[in-house]
């Protein structure tokens, strides 16, 4: 048992001062106020609960400054993802994944959402155990020290009635049942939550989403949802409407769903997803990086959607920056500032991040809640001065100094027990390229 103390921490009423944590078997089992006492664990400026890292695709780590050569769109920027894709091994990929993990966990991450597909190998043939890449992940995270939900994605076509092709081949299983078959076989344990994703409409046929739905009853189940207008003028061109509305026909939406990225919607769009309480995962980084355009974040959040944040492509891995980018967007959308209140975004780092990821008890400094707490720094040249309560606007990666998962230091003084993580980084960056090579 260990009681942590700050002289700042965010609990579910706001912030509060002088607060003393004791996490017990790796669970907050006391939140109170007052003094520091000799024994306690003394933690630098404002304690947050541990950030949820909503969308992720771990090996697109690799691509980071290595895209920016000619210009181009979200498609071309694809075919350089489909290059890596197809020459990754279970091997570079579990380097790749535990370092851009470890990265993670030294930005206040303690729970991360993988939308996986790298299913088989790089002609599609399953792999002597057909779950090698998903067990990969699952080692990454716990040696990185993070909580993994694994969102195990069909990807069953290469566009709305067109076959898999070239990369895309291991991403795909034989149809819908074959997937819910694989993916039964994956064992959840205490830091694994076994998930499912529909990767898009243009990638699940329409007589499968209801499939996939079926088998993600009661666990969480994602989707992109209108990254590009190109997927939406195919939905409406081959079945008559948005995406949106062709998940909610096929029952695919809902509190337990949540779709990422969701830019490019209508009204109705909009409606529909406050209305079924499905939650929504804004990755700004990624929309800013490849041109998809600016969600409506406070449209959703105003019409009851849940919302999140992912580092998605990981362009950075930030999640501060990400809930801030995201009132800054709705500044730059609206020409209005303080759109998203920062207890807001703050939800947005946190408990509708970990709903999102099957944890309802998740993102809180109260009892009951898991012991993951994220000290940031008041006094480095970025945050020093700033009223803590609005921390969330100035604070960035770089400003964590302490982040304890589920009761266990993994990050003190800006340093992961792994040790130096930009040279794992490097290294693993490095073999993933000669492969693709």
């Amino acid at each position: 048992m260990t009681t942590y103390w700050a002289a700042h921490a965010w609990l579910p009423g706001g912030l509060a001062g002088d607060v003393r944590i004791t996490v017990a078997d790796g669970r907050i089992a006391a939140v109170a106020t007052g003094p520091a006492e000799p024994t306690d664990h003394r933690l630098p400026g404002v304690v947050l609960p541990g950030f949820a890292n909503t969308h992720s695709h771990a090996f697109h780590r690799a691509l980071r400054g290595r895209t920016h050569d000619g210009g181009g769109t979200f498609w071309t920027w694809r075919e350089r993802m489909y290059a890596l894709a197809a020459t990754l091994t279970p091997d570079t990929y579990l380097d790749l994944a535990r370092a851009t993990y470890a990265e993670m966990v030294l930005a206040g991450v303690t729970a991360v959402g993988e939308f996986h597909y790298l299913h088989h190998g790089a002609d599609g043939t399953p792999y002597d155990d057909p779950n090698v890449m998903a067990e990969a992940l699952r080692t990454a995270a716990h040696d990185a020290g993070l909580r993994l939900t694994l969102l195990d994605t069909a990807y069953l076509t290469g566009g709305i009635d067109a076959p898999l092709e070239g990369a895309q081949r291991r991403f795909g299983d034989h149809d819908a049942d074959a997937w819910a078959a694989r993916v039964a076989a994956i064992r959840p344990d205490d830091t694994l939550t076994v998930g499912a994703a529909i990767h898009s409409v243009r990638a699940v046929p329409l007589d499968a989403i209801p499939v996939v739905a079926a088998h993600a009853t009661g666990r969480p189940l994602h989707v992109h949802l209108s990254e590009q207008r190109l997927e939406n003028e195919q939905s409406l061109a081959t079945f008559g409407v948005t995406p949106t509305r062709l998940l909610e026909d096929a029952g695919a939406l809902g509190p337990d769903t949540t779709a990422v990225h969701a830019v490019h919607l209508t009204p109705e769009d909009v409606a529909i997803l406050g209305s079924t309480r499905t939650g929504v995962c804004l990755c700004p980084s990624t929309e800013q990086d490849l041109g998809d355009g600016i969600a409506p974040g406070a449209l959703l959040h105003a019409a009851g959607a849940r919302l999140s944040v992912g580092s998605d492509q990981h362009v950075r891995t930030d999640l501060l920056a990400e809930a801030r980018t995201v009132e800054l967007h709705e500044r730059l959308a609206g020409e209005e500032r303080g759109v998203l209140a920062p207890a807001v975004l703050v939800d947005l780092l946190t408990t509708g991040g970990h709903t999102s990821l099957g944890d309802r008890t998740g993102g809180r400094l109260e009892p009951g809640a898991r012991g993951d707490l994220v000290a940031v720094r008041t006094d480095t040249p970025r945050t020093a001065g700033a009223d803590p309560a609005q921390l969330v606007l100035v604070a960035g990666a770089a400003d964590v100094d302490t982040v304890v998962v589920g009761g266990v230091v993994r990050v003190e003084g800006g340093r992961h027990v792994l040790g130096d993580v930009g040279a794992m980084l490097g290294t693993a960056i490095r073999a993933a390229w000669e492969e693709a090579r």
